[in-house]
């Protein structure tokens, strides 16, 4: 995927995701996502944020976290999480077309990031979505390479993982297989999507 498709794709999903959102009802927003600790809300204020923190207000909440990415994750989005629903949605919206980084974060971060992101807040709401084949490529191959935070390689050492519906495999060892958006979320850290994965279980 070259650079403009992978934005096309990183606005489809805020713009899908804003639409869900947009529909929830109130008991809905309070639903555990896929993030450990996270509801519904907590997720799309992250989402609403990533496009909006700049340099120096990354510094600041990172010295606000002591030092720790994940505090300041977490941090972040739980004070983003204040805003009234209509307030979050209109920012995701609003995020549709505007292609900036936040601090540290590649093009393909910012990909993976959006798809697995959308899918912690659909999946447990019962929602089908399907992340597109070639993105979900681009997000396994990103998952697999960079290490921190999820160490997929470390995580899946002697096992070799491949997808039966796109032309994607990493690793060696004992295999691992099904539809590649799943093997993403996998290696994200998500348990939800291995039913739909052979050779592991929870």
């Amino acid at each position: 995927m070259d650079e403009a498709k992978i934005w096309q794709t990183i606005d489809s999903e805020r713009a899908a995701t804003a639409d869900l959102l947009a529909g929830l009802t109130e008991a809905e927003w309070t639903y555990p996502s896929l993030c450990e600790g996270w509801t519904v809300r907590e997720v799309a204020a992250h989402l609403s944020l990533a496009h909006r923190i700049g340099v120096g207000g990354a510094f600041r909440a990172f010295v606000r976290a002591r030092g720790s990415f994940n505090r300041m994750v977490d941090q972040t989005a739980r004070a983003e999480a204040r805003r009234p629903t209509a307030e979050l949605v209109a920012e995701l919206r609003g995020a549709v077309g505007f292609h900036k980084l936040a601090p540290g974060q590649t093009l393909k971060n910012a990909l993976m990031d959006t798809m697995v992101h959308s899918q912690d807040i659909a999946l447990p709401l019962g929602v089908e979505r399907h992340m597109p084949l070639d993105a979900a490529v681009v997000a396994a191959d990103d998952l697999w390479r960079i290490g921190f935070p999820f160490h997929a390689r470390r995580r899946f050492a002697g096992h070799r993982l491949v997808a039966t519906d796109a032309d994607w495999s990493a690793g060696s060892g004992a295999e691992i297989s099904g539809p590649v958006e799943a093997l993403v979320m996998l290696l994200a850290g998500r348990s939800a999507t291995i039913p739909r994965l052979t050779g592991i279980t929870v």
